[in-house]
């Protein structure tokens, strides 16, 4: 059977007023992805810091590979490896001086350090790089130490928050695949994400957080049945032409037509697939509507996310976050 190796029943933290997170509830087997996804302030980070004894809950329980966050903190950070959104690493320190350190400090000895810092620096393209001071290295490059760093001691559980803000693509997919990688060999991953396209590469379960709570949970394509089928995407010339093609879409569309009217794209949920999507084409150009783009498309998470909260993933600012400190200042 399954094993599950991180639970969350009831969390509840609060920083004064702001109720970070409201009984949020988590479960997440082993050798599997449990995505967090939701905008800033949406309390992601929270609840990374409670799972590894960063911050203490208000109310609610919670267990990582058995150990519980509360009474058992120590055991919890024996079996957690935590990369947090900002690369908590020495920048006067070396690539390879980085990990050795991380391994003295959990007492690997001094050759088993060094062999793991070794090998890290093979894995994730750091070798080149290793006897070079941290403050040269690249934002991509920080984030793979960093990330090299939560492995030295070969954890278990490994908990990401938002571990590719930042990033450019490449650096993105190229951590993508280390992550796939960790999971095929059994770690079981907590990610936090704003990242639509990344939770749906990743996950085997999402859970879509706003305010503190969960107002969503289960697969991408589970999340996506939600909203419906496929959609028609159009985007026309002139901006005079946005109303005439709203009309259109809308007597073939299964539900309200979306409009931005900036980019003069409108975007129209239907049943009816491929022909209807020809049809639509068709009628507009009939009308003379110019069609500078078309296509269809199914349902991505960022259309779950709008569907299930009134706004995208991305709508609300920093301004807006839920007043706990990062992981990294936390453990620095």
């Amino acid at each position: 059977m399954t094993r599950t190796v991180i639970t969350a029943t009831g969390l509840v933290k609060r920083f004064g007023n702001v109720t970070a997170l409201d009984g949020l509830e988590l479960s997440a087997t082993e050798g599997t992805v449990l995505a967090l996804l939701g905008p800033n302030g949406a309390g992601k980070t929270t609840a990374v810091s409670i799972l590894t004894t960063l911050l203490k809950p208000d109310a609610g329980t919670a267990t990582v590979g058995g150990a519980d966050v509360r009474t058992e903190p120590a055991e919890v950070r024996r079996r957690v490896g935590l990369s947090g959104q900002y690369a908590a690493v020495d920048e006067v320190l070396t690539g390879f001086e980085n990990l050795d350190m991380i391994g003295r400090l959990y007492r690997l000895g001094r050759r088993r350090s060094r062999e793991r810092a070794r090998e890290l620096l093979e894995r994730f393209d750091l070798v080149e790089s290793a006897d070079r001071p941290v403050k040269t290295y690249s934002g991509g490059m920080r984030r793979r130490l960093d990330l090299a760093g939560a492995l030295v001691a070969e954890p278990p559980v490994l908990v990401l928050d938002e571990p590719t803000t930042g990033l450019d693509p490449r650096s993105r997919i190229g951590l993508w695949e280390v992550i796939r990688e960790l999971v095929a060999r059994g770690t079981t991953l907590l990610l936090t994400t704003q990242y639509m396209e990344e939770a749906d590469q990743l996950a085997d379960q999402i859970v879509v957080i706003d305010r503190g709570r969960e107002i969503a949970q289960g697969t991408a394509d589970q999340l996506k049945a939600q909203v419906g089928g496929e959609r028609i995407d159009v985007v026309v010339s002139r901006p005079e032409e946005v109303e005439q093609a709203r009309v259109v879409l809308g007597r073939m569309a299964d539900g309200e037509v979306e409009i931005d009217t900036v980019s003069q794209r409108l975007l129209a949920p239907i049943a009816g697939g491929a022909p209807a999507f020809i049809a639509a084409l068709h009628e507009l150009d009939s009308l003379g509507i110019h069609i500078r783009d078309a296509g269809i498309r199914r349902p991505t998470l960022d259309d779950v996310f709008l569907s299930l909260t009134g706004h995208h993933v991305d709508d609300r600012s920093a301004d807006h976050q839920d007043g706990s400190p990062q992981p990294s200042e936390v453990a620095s």
